[in-house]
């Protein structure tokens, strides 16, 4: 017998209902929808939930998904929902991704980390514009090579219009006959045979600014192309200009050509490659004149050394303060000029043979009204000794005002004593060196921390050096100590004062030397190494954060190293203190700023 079909036919529907289908046709549709989706949901519960044993989907495969489900919004790790990242609607890899192993996020992250080096080591470093500069250094075919200088031209207010106003430079002295000869003075006369036959002349001490720039009208290595400039000369004529406002001028008017002068400057497109850092200027005067302190009418100098733009500069002065970074000081001028090298050998040859009588000499006068100076216990020592030379400069003239006076004494003196001037140094002690006469100094700041470019760090090998206190209370006998410095020490010492000659003269600025170095070409190449080296500094970002500028003279005796320590010296460059005549306050350096004319004016030396 054969069994009903469970699934009646169409046909016999039709025959029963008259068209109609039965009810239980009705419950194998609601049985076929319900069985729809429970697949549905199964295939999305079992086959696409996440099995909790397997490796995690990857993060963008997660984000597909959920984009495809909700497509305007997402749900937080807390379940709230947000809005969706901007990174959701881009581009997703495809579907078929799904399936694959992704890796492990530990090496996901270790690839973008590498990633992320490689990136940073193909990033260019910084380009200066100062490179090129550089550069011109390792040519060696280019004898030039790290050495050229580009000079501004200034208008001619900052430099040739003093010139020819000459006799307005300075109160107490004409200055127009110290400007003949290129600065050098009109030439001295030999009747007392003290001078060779030529190179000598009666040359200002405070006519630096002058000299320097017509040796830099010289130099070998000029260049009209700054890219290429080792160093920046700004031939402005800072000692002239301050010398001429310094008496019964308002600070205005002392301060309007250094105002003038950095307003040029910071137009100009060689002023930008550095900011100044690269520029250099002469003041043939001491550090005081352009350091005021205050804007108090009656306060000395100007103030063009505590200007912003300036203090980027570095300023050559006759004396640099120890407590500044921007001023590096380099010899007074002499009387000697030699227009070629044979004119300094035959000088060294004669300075070292002449006979020498005297064991120390001492020129210059008293400080009465200064109780720190020790020049009234030196000239009474020497008065009482039977080994010294005394050249005293009384009030009016005398041989203290003549070179050649002073040259003799010198010629014939194995030490002369150089205490303090009205400030830390004197040319007395560059004329005694041109003698062959060692100096003997009482204070580290009258050349030690000042002429370093220019004389040895180690200035027992030239120098004797008698701290002033002993001397000031009386202690010391300055006989004594010369007398019992062996003879061949002596020897040693005066032949090295004797090759320190060329580097503490300025040659005839209308020729050159050939072989030897003065003091214009040792300042150049101190001034070239120090641009070079900051900028190899700024390249490398290896400039000294910690550098501490009241320290400065420190830095200058370290031969290149950058920690500074104690120092035997500290009690001579304590901190300033007000109304300590010991300390150089800022009103004793004025004080002696303004002291110092007095040697201008004929009075006192």
């Amino acid at each position: 017998m054969r069994r009903r079909s469970v699934l009646p036919s169409h046909h016999d529907d039709a025959e029963k209902g008259g068209g109609k289908p039965p009810q239980s046709r009705l419950c194998f549709l609601a049985t076929l929808c319900v069985m729809f989706w429970v697949l549905i949901f199964y295939f999305h519960f079992s086959v696409l939930a996440p099995d909790p044993d397997a490796r995690p989907v990857a993060v963008a495969t997660q984000a597909r998904i959920a984009h495809d489900h909700l497509p305007d919004r997402v749900f937080n790790h807390d379940g709230l929902l947000r809005t969706p990242p901007a990174a959701v609607g881009k581009e997703e890899a495809p579907a078929a991704v799904v399936g694959k192993e992704e890796a492990p996020a530990a090496v996901v992250g270790k690839e973008e980390a590498s990633a992320a080096v490689a990136e940073k080591e193909e990033v260019p470093p910084k380009e200066y514009p100062f490179q090129r500069a550089l550069k011109t250094a390792e040519n060696a075919s280019d004898p030039c090579g790290g050495r050229y200088i580009y000079v501004h031209e200034l208008p001619p207010r900052f430099n040739e219009d003093m010139l020819r106003e000459c006799h307005s430079i300075s109160v107490w002295t004409n200055m127009c006959k110290f400007m003949s000869n290129d600065g050098l003075g009109p030439p001295l006369s030999n009747e007392d045979g003290v001078f060779s036959n030529t190179g000598w002349y009666a040359t200002n001490q405070f006519a630096v600014d002058v000299i320097f720039g017509n040796r830099m009208k010289q130099y070998e290595c000029l260049t009209k192309d700054s890219s290429i400039a080792a160093a920046v000369f700004v031939p402005f004529y800072a000692g002239f200009d301050v010398s001429r406002y310094l008496w019964g001028y308002n600070i205005s008017m002392r301060d309007a050509a250094p105002h003038d002068l950095v307003d040029w400057l910071r137009k100009r497109p060689e002023w930008n490659v550095m900011g100044g850092r690269d520029h250099f200027l002469v003041g043939g005067r001491i550090a005081w004149d352009f350091r005021r302190l205050t804007d108090e009418e009656s306060d000395w100098g100007n103030k063009l050394l505590f200007m912003p733009a300036a203090k980027n500069m570095s300023m050559l002065v006759v004396e640099s303060s120890p407590w500044n970074a921007n001023d590096f000081a380099v010899p007074y001028p002499t009387y000697f000029h030699p227009a070629k090298d044979e004119d300094v050998f035959l000088w060294q040859d004669r300075m070292r043979s002449l006979d020498r009588p005297w064991l120390f000499s001492f020129a210059g006068a008293p400080r009465p009204g200064d109780p720190m100076s020790i020049r009234g216990q030196l000239i009474d020592q020497c008065r009482t000794s039977s080994f010294c030379k005394l050249l005293e400069c009384d009030l009016g003239e005398s041989k203290c005002h003549s070179p050649s006076a002073i040259m003799k004494m010198f010629q014939s003196s194995l030490f002369c004593l150089q205490p303090q001037g009205d400030s830390y140094t004197r040319r007395s002690a560059f004329d005694s060196m041109l003698a062959g006469c060692i100096p003997v100094f009482f204070h580290p700041g009258s050349a030690y921390v000042q002429y370093t470019w220019h004389l040895p760090k180690n200035y027992t090998s030239y120098s004797v050096f008698i701290p002033e206190g002993g001397v000031r209370d009386g202690n010391v006998s300055v006989e004594e100590i010369l007398r019992g410095i062996h003879p061949d020490i002596v020897k040693q010492m005066r032949e090295e004062v004797i090759n320190l000659i060329p580097k503490v003269i300025y040659a005839d600025p209308r020729s050159k030397l050939e072989t030897l170095k003065d003091a214009f070409d040792v300042s150049v190449s101190a001034i070239i190494n120090k641009v070079t080296q900051l900028r190899r500094d700024i390249i490398s970002d290896s400039e000294d954060k910690d550098f501490i500028e009241e320290n400065s003279w420190k830095y200058e005796l370290l031969e290149g190293q950058r920690t500074i320590g104690p120092h035997e010296w500290d009690p001579f460059f304590s901190k300033p203190k007000p109304k300590d005549k010991g300390a150089d306050s800022g009103n004793s350096s004025a004080e002696a700023a303004k002291n110092s004319w007095k040697i201008e004016r004929g009075d006192q030396n």
